[in-house]
C-alpha cells in the first residue's frame, strides 16, 4: 500500500460514523485501506474465500539515474531545500538520507494513525494489532474468530439478512440506490439550498500549470488562468459571504502558483477565504493555501514541501552515441541557457541557474513566513522542501486547524460573522474530474508501473520554468514546443532498441 492511501479512508471513517444510520460492510477483497474504512461500519462481512492482505504499509522510491547514465543523459537539476526530493528519480541511483528520513516519518505517522483507529474501532490493544499484522494472517475464519470481522457470509446472505432486518419480503428485491443515481439527487430536495447567505466552494485538484497543456484533457489539473477567473468572479460577486478553497494538489508551475496566490490574497482582503486541504496540498498546493485567511488540513494531508526545483537535460553523450548533432548560433551571454541541451551548463550558466532557483525559493519561503506570521528563520526550520502530515504541520504552525470541509465552512461562517448554527447555501463553482495521473501527479515516490513515465511525458510537454512541486518530475523544456520533447524520447527509444 503506497503512502497517502489512508487519507481518503480517514475522511470516510469520520463521515460514516456521524450519520446515525446502521452501516453494513462487505469485503470480498480487503487490504489496509478497505479494512480501515470497513472499521467505520457497525458490521463487517466477508465471504469464506475472501482475500485479506493486512500486512502493513510501505512507501517506495524508484530511481532512473542509472538508466539515464547508461543511455548518455545527464539531468542537471537545481533544487533548493535539503528535503526537496523532486528530481531525485532522475538524478539519483538510491535514496538520499534526507528523503529517507522524511518518508520514514510520514510512514510512521500514517501507520500509527491506522493502528490507533483500528484499536479504537475494534477495542483491541495496539500491541495485539501489530502482532496480528506481523503474523501475516490470511485465513478468513480466524479473522471471524478473533473479532476482526463480524461473520463470514456471501453477498446473497448479506442481502437476505438486510431484507429480514428491514422487514422486506424475501420474494422482493432489496431496494438499492447506486452511486450514479445518488449523485444526481438535487440539493434542494435535501434542504441544502434556498438559504439567504451563500458560501462559495472552489475545488482545485491536480497538477498546477499556467495554461492548458497539449497532452492534458480539458478537466485535468489546475490551470491558473481558469482558476483566476473563478477567484475574480467570487471577489466581484455580492452573493457570497465567504469562500472555501478545497485544495488537492502536489504543486507544479511556480509562476502559476504565485499568480493564483496573489488573486486568493486579494480576495481574502475583501471577504473570508478558508483553504481546506484534501489528500495533498504541498509545494505549489501549499503556495495557494498561503493566500487564505485560515488553513484547515486533514489529519493525514501531505503538505508543506516549501521548496523549488528546476533543471535541464544534458544530452551530449546520447547525441554522440546515436550520431546526432545540433549547432546553435546565439546572441547574448545566456541565450543558450536552456536551449543548448547538447552540452552541459558552462560555469557562469550554472551559477545563474542556481541563483535563479535560490531567488524563487526565498520568495516562496518569505511569503510563507509572512502568511503564517513567522520569522524567516523560524520558517526556514520547517521549509527546506520537507513534507509534513496535517497533524505535524499544525504543531509547527503551517496550518491553523485539523478537519475537513465542514470544519472549513464553520470557520468561514465565523469569519463572515454568521452564527455557527445558521444554515447557509454552499455553491460549488467547480466540478473537477481529475484523471488518475492528476491525482498522483508529482508523487515520484509512489509512482507505479508505467504511470510514472506517462506523467514524465505529460509534465515535460506542458510546463516550463521553475517548479514548486512535491516529489515529482519537472524540468524546463528544451526551449521549444512539445515536439522537441517527443523527439528526444524517440531518440532514446531508438537507441535502447539498438542495444538488443
Amino acid at each position: 500500500m503506497a503512502l497517502g492511501a489512508c487519507q481518503e479512508g480517514q475522511r470516510s471513517y469520520d463521515e460514516d460514523t456521524r450519520g446515525g444510520k446502521f452501516i453494513v460492510g462487505y469485503v470480498p477483497v480487503c487490504g489496509e485501506k478497505e479494512y480501515y474504512i470497513g472499521c467505520a461500519c457497525d458490521e463487517l462481512y466477508a465471504p469464506p474465500s475472501a482475500y485479506f492482505q493486512l500486512y502493513g504499509l510501505t512507501v517506495q522510491a524508484s530511481f532512473l539515474g542509472g538508466v539515464l547514465e547508461k543511455v548518455g543523459i545527464e539531468p542537471q537539476v537545481q533544487r533548493i531545500g535539503k528535503y526537496k526530493s523532486a528530481g531525485d528519480q532522475l538524478t539519483r541511483k538510491s535514496i538520499s538520507n534526507e528523503n529517507r528520513e522524511m518518508l520514514t516519518t510520514l510512514l510512521d505517522n500514517i501507520y500509527a494513525n491506522w493502528v490507533d483507529t483500528i484499536s479504537l474501532a475494534k477495542g483491541k490493544k495496539k500491541e495485539d494489532i501489530e502482532n496480528f499484522i506481523n503474523e501475516g494472517v490470511y485465513v478468513v475464519e480466524r479473522l471471524k474468530e478473533e473479532g476482526w470481522i463480524t461473520d463470514t457470509k456471501y453477498d446473497d446472505e448479506v442481502i437476505s439478512m438486510l431484507k429480514e432486518r428491514l422487514g422486506i419480503p424475501s420474494s422482493k428485491p432489496l431496494p438499492t440506490v447506486d452511486y450514479r443515481t445518488y449523485r444526481r439527487v438535487r440539493r434542494w430536495t435535501l434542504g441544502l439550498t434556498g438559504y439567504r447567505d451563500q458560501i462559495a466552494i472552489i475545488r482545485a485538484s491536480g497538477s498546477i500549470s499556467r495554461a492548458q497543456g497539449p497532452l492534458s484533457s480539458s478537466s485535468s489539473g489546475i490551470v491558473a488562468e481558469k482558476f483566476i477567473e473563478k477567484i475574480r468572479s467570487v471577489r466581484e460577486s455580492k452573493r457570497f459571504k465567504a469562500l472555501v478553497l478545497r485544495i488537492d494538489s502536489p504543486g507544479g508551475d511556480a509562476l502559476a502558483s504565485d499568480l493564483m496566490w496573489r488573486e486568493i490574497k486579494l480576495l481574502a482582503a475583501s471577504k473570508p477565504v478558508v483553504a481546506s486541504m484534501a489528500d495533498v496540498a504541498a509545494s505549489g498546493g501549499y503556495y495557494m493555501a498561503m493566500g487564505a485567511g485560515a488553513i484547515v488540513a486533514e489529519n493525514l494531508t501531505l503538505t508543506g514541501s516549501i521548496g523549488v526545483v528546476t533543471g535541464k537535460f544534458n544530452l551530449e553523450k546520447l547525441y554522440e552515441r546515436i550520431g546526432f548533432n545540433k549547432e546553435i548560433i546565439s546572441r547574448g551571454r545566456y541565450a543558450e541557457l536552456t536551449a543548448a541541451e547538447q552540452r552541459p551548463f558552462r560555469a557562469d550558466e550554472a551559477e545563474l541557474f542556481a541563483k535563479s532557483a535560490e531567488n524563487a525559493y526565498k520568495s516562496f519561503r518569505d511569503k510563507a513566513a509572512s502568511s503564517r506570521c513567522m520569522t524567516v528563520e523560524k520558517m526556514e526550520e520547517v521549509a527546506q522542501g520537507r513534507v509534513w502530515t496535517g497533524n505535524d504541520a499544525a504543531t509547527r504552525g503551517l496550518v491553523d486547524a485539523i478537519g475537513g470541509v465542514s470544519r472549513a465552512v464553520a470557520i468561514a461562517k465565523q469569519k463572515a460573522n454568521l452564527p455557527l448554527d445558521q444554515q447557509v447555501t454552499l455553491v460549488e463553482l467547480s466540478t473537477p474530474s481529475p484523471s488518475p495521473l492528476d491525482i498522483i501527479s508529482g508523487l515520484g515516490n509512489s509512482l507505479v508501473e508505467d504511470k510514472g513515465i506517462k506523467e514524465l511525458l505529460q509534465v515535460m510537454a506542458s510546463s516550463d520554468g521553475i517548479q514548486a512541486r512535491m516529489d515529482g518530475i519537472m524540468f524546463e523544456k528544451f526551449g521549444g514546443p512539445a515536439s522537441s520533447i517527443s523527439f528526444v524520447f524517440t531518440l532514446i527509444k531508438d537507441y535502447l532498441r539498438s542495444l538488443y
